[in-house]
């Protein structure tokens, strides 16, 4: 069955390769900042467990997967609520949000990617997290996991395939 995929790749006007998400949640931008900045709301839907420090050059810190390292990354750029930015591996993962009158934000994901060949899998994992962080927003709870080699993950990277999106990182569990 195909899916619908969100994600739509890109390359930035500085040439790099990215991955960008959007939605419009029916909560004012303070609500949806919260979201994507406190670690209790970020274990609901984010990949990893997160603290950041919320200030340019901060440091992000990443675990909570058994299978994975803990790891860190860095606050680049902090605009409450309007626009958060950090490194990540070789990534960086840019949220920027905007009012839409006085209830709701529109929400925009952008992954711009440390490598191409990444686009498909992590457009993959993101839709996951994704739907768990719209589910979060509509007050439901999300069924299953939002993170790591689910059904769901495999039918999203194969519609992002299927879809012609730049692949062939390794992926963890298939490879």
């Amino acid at each position: 069955m195909p899916v619908d995929l969100t994600g739509t790749y890109l390359i930035l006007d500085d040439g790099r390769p990215a991955v960008r998400f959007s939605r419009t949640y029916d909560h004012p931008a303070d609500r949806v900042w919260h979201f994507v900045t406190d670690s209790g709301e970020l274990r609901h839907w984010f990949p990893f467990r997160a603290e950041m420090e919320l200030r340019p050059g901060g440091a992000v810190r990443f675990g909570g997967d058994p299978d994975a390292p803990e790891s860190t990354g860095r606050v680049l750029a902090v605009d409450p609520p309007r626009h958060l930015s950090f490194a990540w591996g070789g990534d960086e993962l840019r949220f920027d949000l905007e009012a839409v009158g006085e209830r709701r934000t529109r929400f925009t994901f952008t992954d711009v990617l440390g490598e191409a060949n990444t686009a498909a899998r992590n457009g993959a994992g993101w839709e996951v997290c994704l739907a768990a962080l719209d589910a979060r927003a509509r007050g439901e709870r999300f069924e299953g996991a939002h993170a790591g080699m689910s059904e769901p993950w495999k039918e999203f990277y194969a519609g992002y395939l299927e879809a012609g999106v730049p692949s062939g990182a390794p992926v963890p569990g298939l490879d």
